[in-house]
């Protein structure tokens, strides 16, 4: 009885634990780990700082990128711009404080890097940049397709899915060909 309760227990503060973490989770990656929705707030802020990141990265790609990059930075603005609009216009009431205004340190650090890099390292920077990033991606719009709160938001990401996913194989195709 008592081994009974004891892994009750146990198990609420697992459960209790995941619930109350998930911010802390989905910055981590232990929520993409273990494929756990984010929250919609969470979600939200990713989406569109990961939106901010591509345009601003692609911007620099267009000046010191080959001509595959280049290509593959104009679909990045192009895409990007679509998603991150489609995005503030679902959003509405207090989620739209979740929405940021700039880049965080850490999507500004690696801009930054991009911006420093030489013209003939940029390739080695920036092509495997896209491949984390849209790997990124492509896991937040599954998880949150799959199980997230908001009904307009879960069959939106589920509808951008796909275009992720094949701009991760073009930035993969991009990688592996600057090799």
């Amino acid at each position: 009885m008592k081994l009974s309760l004891a892994i009750i227990a146990l198990g609420a503060v697992f459960l209790s634990t995941a619930a109350f973490a998930q911010s802390a989770g989905e910055k981590t990656g232990v929520n993409s780990m273990l494929g756990i929705a984010p929250k919609t707030e969470d979600f939200i802020k990713e989406a569109a700082m990961s939106d901010m990141l591509e345009i601003e990265a692609a911007k620099i790609a267009q000046q010191k990128g080959n001509p595959t990059e280049k290509t593959f930075a104009e679909q990045m603005i192009t895409d990007h711009t679509k998603t991150s609009s489609e995005l503030k216009s679902m959003v509405s009431g207090e989620m739209k404080s979740a929405i940021p205004t700039a880049l965080d340190d850490s999507s500004q650090k690696k801009l930054d890097k991009l911006k420093d890099s030489k013209p003939e390292d940029f390739a080695s920077e920036y092509d495997p940049m896209q491949v984390s990033a849209h790997k990124d991606a492509t896991s937040l719009f599954e998880r949150y397709a799959k199980g997230g709160d908001d009904p307009k938001l879960k069959d939106w990401a589920g509808k951008t899915l796909p275009a992720l996913q094949h701009h991760l194989e073009m930035a993969q195709e991009m990688d592996r060909n600057r090799k």
